[in-house]
Formats: C-alpha cells, structure tokens, sequence
C-alpha cells in the first residue's frame, strides 16, 4: 500500500491528479497509451479509478519521469512484469466489478444527499 493514499473504493480523476501531482490532462492521455488504464465511469460520465489504476498511475510516472523511459518504454517495462495484466479485466463486463461499481455510486450518492441533508432546511 502506498503511503499517503485514502483507503478508498474508488477515485475521481481529481483526486487521482491530487494524489498523483498530474493534470487531469495527462491522465486521460495515458489512458489512451496504455490499455489496462481503463477506468470505470459513472452514469454522469465521471471516471471512477480504483486503487489498481492509481497504483498503476504511480508506477507510470515513476518509469517516465524518473527513470526517463518513453510511453513505450514503460509499456513494455510493464507488460515484462505483467503488472497491467490484471486490470485488462476491472470493470469490463465481469459482474462482480459492474455490481461494485453501482454500488459504488449509490454510495457517493447517499453521502450527497446526507451532505444536503444536513446543511438546508427542507
């Protein structure tokens, strides 16, 4: 576990981009560069990333900017450690990841309405 990252089930890409110290700009780029980077979305289109994407994120910025590789560089780095191999799968059909993911929602939406809740008066 990294340190300094909310246990969270998932990460919106603002969070991401404050944990990561990058612009949403560049997150959405190496989305379309690395193909296991493939974050859920919501209903309203948000991208929702779980702890393995950010992990990833981490490891990304770490082989490019640190070690200076290219974006093949560090594709290939990571597909020899077979470290994006399990996240071809996150969210992409299988039923347990669409029920967690809804449910995910469903929770970002209570806590809304409780925020809502709390500070109108009706």
């Amino acid at each position: 576990m990294e340190a300094g990252i909310p246990e969270k089930l998932f990460y919106k890409i603002g969070e991401v981009a404050a944990l990561t110290v990058l612009r949403p700009s560049v997150l959405r780029y190496w989305e379309t560069e690395f193909s296991f980077l493939k974050p859920n979305k919501s209903r309203s289109g948000q991208r929702l990333y779980s702890r393995q994407h950010l992990e990833m994120i981490l490891e990304i910025k770490r082989l490019l900017y640190t070690e200076k590789l290219t974006i093949e560089g560090a594709r290939k780095r990571i597909d020899a450690k077979g470290k994006g191999r399990g996240l071809d799968r996150v969210g992409h059909g299988e039923p347990d990841d669409k029920v967690t993911s809804i449910l995910r929602e469903v929770q970002e939406d209570l806590r809304s309405l409780r925020n809502y809740l709390q500070y109108s008066k009706y």
